[in-house]
Formats: structure tokens, C-alpha cells, sequence
């Protein structure tokens, strides 16, 4: 087990955003989170990866057992610099070429030498199709390549596990597509995953295993085949069939 969390808990102020998620992710598991819009979903992402802080809950990872909301400045870089995190919106330098966007981390955060940097970057970009564009800026990009790029930034530094949130939300259906194939060649290389995302293909056909959430809680889980194919909750049903009718 990679990873595994326990009664996780958020409010902002009244609003209880997370209240007592529980996940458990194993080595080499794609893991997908379902759900419509203001369910929690990106809010957890963001606790499990120190982005945000939440109420309550334990997280073992890395041999570790950390309590989330009492995490020092060190533990969360500690816990960063195990994983990646793929935003929806890119969150790419705009000021600097695809290179130098996955070099920034290498050199900045991992202390790695220039050179060194350089070549592993390359050899990233490369791997989800961007070898080409390495010296281009995201202006001069579209939006599916701008995410490729992304991807190739947070894999650059061989995490133990990517966070996805919601990464083709803001593309079209082509080039959704081009990143959605990326994923799935990551995850058929035996990358563990969890991934935010309204794409129940991928959902269907890549994940191990399927979590659907609504108003901050866990409604049903279970293996991916399983879950599509005989949901047990009333509620799954129907999130299931309003998505088949899109």
C-alpha cells in the first residue's frame, strides 16, 4: 500500500466540504474519483497532496503516518516531493519554454544539476509527445500540449504517485483525447494514480478502481469493473446514467 488515509475532514467555514473520506491506494493502482461538481472532490486532491490543509484525518505514506492538519512546512515538502500534481488549468510558467518548465522543479526543488536536469526533461518531454515544442512558451501552445507538458513536469522527477485534477476539463474533445492517451500509457507502465476526472471512459477502461463522491462524502466504491457494470447505491445509478446521456 502506497497510500492510505483516514477520516479526512474540511470546512470552510459552515460548509463542510470533506466529512470522513477514507482512501486506500496500492502500488501501480489508478485510482478515479467521480462525482458532480462541488462534492468534494478537487478539495481532497488538494489535502492529500498538502495543497490545502484539512480539519482532521491521518495519512500513512512513504513508510510514514502523518496527522494532515498538524503537518510541518518539512513534512509537506517531504510529502511533495514524492508525488506529482496535474492542475486542470496547466499552472505552467508562462514566462518559460516547456524545458525550462519541467527543468524548474529538477533544479530548484531536487537540487539537481543543470545538465542533468536538462537531459531528464528532454527525456520527459519526449514521453508524452512534446520533444518537439521544447523550446516553445505556452502561449504558443494549445491547450492539450500546454497539459502534456504539465504531465511531463510532475512525472519528471519519478513520483510515487500523480494526482490528476480534473486535467481535460478545460479541453476540447480532440485534444482531451491526446492527454487521455498519455494517462493511459502512464498507467499501462504501472504509474500509481488518482485522477479527478468527468471522463467515464477513462474512468472505465484505465482505473483499477472507481470512488464516487457527493457533498463530501465517499457514496459508493469498488473495483472499476464492478462498479459500472452493477452499482450497488440508487444514487451511483443515476449519477451513472446522467453521465452515459451527455
Amino acid at each position: 500500500m502506497i497510500l492510505r488515509v483516514s477520516d479526512v475532514r474540511k470546512s470552510f467555514g459552515e460548509m463542510k466540504v470533506l466529512d470522513g473520506i477514507s482512501l486506500e491506494v496500492g502500488k501501480g493502482d489508478v485510482v478515479a474519483l467521480l462525482g458532480p461538481s462541488g462534492s468534494g472532490k478537487t478539495t481532497f486532491l488538494r489535502c492529500l497532496n498538502c495543497l490545502e490543509t484539512p480539519d482532521s484525518g491521518t495519512m500513512e505514506f512513504a513508510g510514514k503516518t502523518y496527522r494532515m492538519n498538524e503537518l510541518s512546512g518539512k513534512e509537506k515538502s517531504e510529502i511533495r516531493k514524492r508525488t506529482g500534481f496535474v492542475f486542470q488549468n496547466f499552472n505552467l510558467f508562462r514566462n518559460k519554454t516547456a524545458l525550462e518548465n519541467v527543468t524548474e522543479g529538477l533544479i530548484v526543488v531536487r537540487k539537481m544539476g543543470k545538465k542533468e536536469a536538462i537531459a531528464k526533461a528532454e527525456a520527459t518531454l519526449e514521453k508524452v509527445g512534446m520533444a518537439a515544442w521544447a523550446d516553445h512558451y505556452p502561449s504558443q501552445l494549445s491547450g492539450g500540449q500546454q497539459q502534456r507538458v504539465a504531465i511531463a513536469r510532475a512525472i519528471a522527477s519519478d513520483p510515487e504517485i500523480v494526482y490528476f485534477d480534473e486535467p481535460t476539463s478545460a479541453l476540447d474533445p480532440e485534444l482531451a483525447k491526446e492527454v487521455l492517451s498519455v494517462m493511459r500509457m502512464l498507467a499501462d507502465e504501472g504509474m500509481t494514480m488518482v485522477v479527478v476526472t468527468h471522463a467515464m471512459d477513462f474512468a472505465r477502461n484505465v482505473s483499477k478502481h472507481t470512488v464516487f463522491m457527493e457533498h463530501g462524502v465517499i457514496v459508493e466504491s469498488g473495483k472499476t469493473e464492478e462498479f459500472f457494470s452493477s452499482p450497488k447505491k440508487e444514487r451511483t445509478k443515476e449519477f451513472l446514467n446522467m453521465e452515459e446521456i451527455r
